[in-house]
């Protein structure tokens, strides 16, 4: 049951994704969909990565080394998404036609899937341990790190959809993107007994807070800078903020 649980928390992923296919995927869902995924990662990375990150850390660390370690973890994560660019396709975010755009858009999916599995994975431990303590508790996360997936789910099936220009490839990929909240859970339980260190989850939130800064200051914010109607992209940044708000009081 409780694994069946994180299963269907991680597919809400998917259903961002099918509602940017169902759309057709027009260029102002493409723009909605990474203005709205600027704000929830974000908020999630102001809100909730990095107090959590902070506090498991400093349990387990003395101050000031407390900080010093988690900036550290925080650069060796926008060093680790550096580091891969140099392993998929090359971008630039001045494109002159469509064919470099839906190259950088393919580009933002596949590092921000990769962000986006280790994020997952660590949710799927903390997701798992909550429903084994309380289910109503662990109910309660749950929504609301599936009311939070839907946004990021449509700015990965925007990117792929865009290049790929395939529906089922798309789901697909939002599929096993998904799973890794699952595979969190799944490796909890069959590591029931051993319990993850405060100090390495909270290096792991802190990485991942890298990565999040990352993709947020050098993927999406120059795409945010493309889109001609200012006020538009700024009101869907804010609904991204509302939305993972909301997703943190529920």
């Amino acid at each position: 049951m409780k694994l069946f649980i994180t299963l269907l928390v991680g597919l809400f992923t998917v259903a961002g994704a099918l509602l940017v296919i169902l759309s057709k995927n027009n260029k102002k869902v493409i723009d909605a969909s990474v203005c709205l995924a600027f704000g929830v990662m974000v908020s999630l990375g102001i809100l909730e990565l990095l107090p959590e990150a902070y506090e498991l850390i400093t349990l387990n660390v003395n101050k000031p080394y407390n900080i010093g370690m988690l900036v550290l973890c925080v650069v060796v994560g926008v060093f680790i998404l550096r580091t891969l660019d140099n392993f998929v396709p090359d971008h630039e975010h001045d494109h002159k036609n469509d064919k470099e755009h839906k190259l950088n858009l393919f580009h933002i999916g596949i590092i921000s899937s990769i962000a986006l599995v280790i994020h997952n994975i660590i949710e799927g431990i903390t997701l798992y341990s909550t429903l084994v303590m309380s289910l109503s508790s662990g109910v309660m996360m749950g929504l609301a790190i599936g009311i939070h997936n839907i946004p990021i789910g449509m700015v990965i099936a925007s990117t792929f959809y865009k290049k790929t220009n395939s529906k089922l490839k798309t789901i697909l990929i939002s599929v096993l993107i998904s799973l890794s909240t699952f595979i969190g859970a799944l490796l909890t339980y069959l590591c029931s007994g051993y319990v993850m260190s405060e100090l390495f989850e909270g290096i792991l939130l802190a990485i991942t807070l890298g990565m999040l800064v990352h993709i947020s200051i050098f993927e999406l914010l120059p795409q945010i800078k493309e889109i001609d109607n200012k006020k538009f992209s700024v009101g869907i940044i804010i609904l991204g903020i509302i939305i993972m708000l909301i997703s943190l009081t529920i």
